[in-house]
């Protein structure tokens, strides 16, 4: 018999079950989660940790690079500050160099921080535009 596990299922049911924008924020703050990790497993001098934390976040920009729409003009100095992210990542790895780690993660934070504020302008003129029930 299968153990459900209840963190697991929600986990599984949000990313099923959220908006292309939602995704995209869970990526960014996902992205930040794996930089603190790696920030932490070098601060206690857990080198392989790091190392494995810093590769989870690069998934993660890469991913996001990937999926940029290159035909919207912002999407070119998207890649450009992606592309920055991913080197202070690789190279924050190599040197040990947290500035480095900081560095990325202040962009990812703005990058996160400015698409969490679309997703809710979008939702108050979704629900802006509904009739009351």
């Amino acid at each position: 018999m299968a153990i459900n596990n209840p963190y697991a299922t929600y986990q599984n049911n949000s990313v099923n079950t959220s908006t292309p924008g939602e995704l995209t924020l869970m990526l960014y703050n996902g992205c930040l989660k794996f930089i603190q990790q790696a920030k932490k497993a070098l601060e206690q001098g857990n080198i392989e940790e790091k190392n494995t934390a810093t590769q989870k976040a690069q998934a993660i920009v890469s991913e996001l690079m990937v999926t940029l729409d290159m035909s919207v003009p912002v999407s070119e100095n998207m890649m450009v500050l992606y592309d920055f992210v991913n080197n202070r990542l690789i190279e924050g790895n190599i040197k040990n160099d947290l500035a480095l780690y900081d560095e990325a993660a202040g962009i990812i934070t703005e990058f996160r921080d400015t698409w969490k504020q679309v997703i809710q302008i979008n939702r108050t003129k979704q629900y802006a535009n509904t009739d009351e029930i």
